[in-house]
């Protein structure tokens, strides 16, 4: 079994690629399994997101929701710079609402979920944004009226219910973090704990192999029904991304920051709440029916640009770069 773990933590981004290309056959070939799929979503993120705290000891949270520099700068860098960006992009597709309410939806949010596996995975500060997720919830679910007012519009912001955030924020962080935590507890008293600690730790490549897949497949038909109209929207995630990951870098270089923590920010500025604002989308007047495809366009975008990040960052911002910024 060692070995197995081995070989996939050893070729995890080609496997990454491969769950991705054969979700999307899944989704092509059988689109009546998209609605079972997208059922699916939330239980496995749930899954990986268990396993990814539970690799997290609870002292390291603590300790990293004291660092005042590296929280103030994944909250400036995403609400403060991240939202001009969001708001110029929008002008490309203003002349639609369901794209412009899709794009403003997804760009405006960053994301508390699986961020913080592909942060781990390229060595960066993942315990940082696991103590930093509750305050990005919090600050996007009441900013976010704020921004779409400004960016789109009052008759836009009276459409949407804000319910799905406080959801999926007790589903995907409160659920998996208290199970974790609990694991943790009896990790350090009984082995069964340790020997659940080291099962979902070998684990962590095929749950992100299967969140991938299931993502991809349970949209990429509807996706692929208005590719047409979506189109549009692939230069301009695309250039969110590029602009982002180059924002993050900028703001710690800034403040100063370590590498592991300037990562973090970096995949944190880069990285959108797609999965938890899907269900805002869905929940939208029919007039409004390509909002939800336009916020998994971003979904699909992003997901191939975390698994080529995931190398790419961490030759941007070696090891050796913090003892030149200290």
């Amino acid at each position: 079994m060692n070995r197995l773990v081995s070989w996939w933590d050893a070729h995890q981004i080609a496997l990454y690629l491969a769950a991705m290309a054969a979700g999307a056959a899944i989704g092509l070939a059988a689109p009546g399994l998209a609605p079972t799929l997208e059922h699916s979503i939330e239980p496995v993120l749930m899954l990986l997101l268990f396993a990814t705290f539970l690799g997290v000891p609870l002292i390291e949270v603590g300790q990293a929701f004291r660092d005042r520099r590296f929280l103030g700068t994944v909250l400036v860098a995403n609400f403060a710079i991240v939202p001009l960006l969001a708001w110029a992009l929008s002008r490309f597709v203003a002349d639609d609402q369901g794209l412009l309410l899709g794009v403003l939806l997804v760009l405006l949010t960053p994301c508390i979920d699986y961020v913080i596996v592909f942060t781990g995975l390229a060595g960066g500060a993942r315990a940082k944004l696991l103590a930093a997720a509750p305050l990005l919830m919090l600050l996007q679910l009441a900013l976010l009226p704020l921004h779409l007012f400004a960016f789109a519009g009052r008759e836009v912001v009276g459409v949407i219910d804000v319910a799905p955030f406080a959801e999926a924020f007790f589903l995907l962080i409160v659920v998996p973090l208290t199970a974790a935590a609990a694991v943790q507890a009896l990790a350090r008293r009984h082995r069964s704990g340790r020997a659940i600690e080291g099962v979902m730790a070998g684990a962590m490549v095929p749950l992100m192999m299967l969140t991938l897949a299931t993502v991809i497949g349970s949209q990429i038909a509807a996706v692929g029904s208005q590719i047409g109209t979506l189109a549009r929207l692939l230069p301009l995630y695309a250039g969110f991304v590029v602009a982002a990951v180059f924002i993050g870098f900028a703001a710690s270089r800034v403040t100063r920051l370590d590498t592991a923590s300037t990562r973090a920010v970096m995949f944190s500025v880069a990285t959108r709440n797609s999965l938890v604002v899907l269900p805002l989308a869905l929940a939208l007047p029919d007039a409004l029916a390509i909002t939800p495809l336009a916020v998994v366009t971003q979904t699909l975008v992003e997901l191939i640009a975390m698994v080529i990040l995931v190398r790419i960052v961490p030759a941007v911002v070696p090891s050796k770069m913090a003892v030149l910024w200290m």
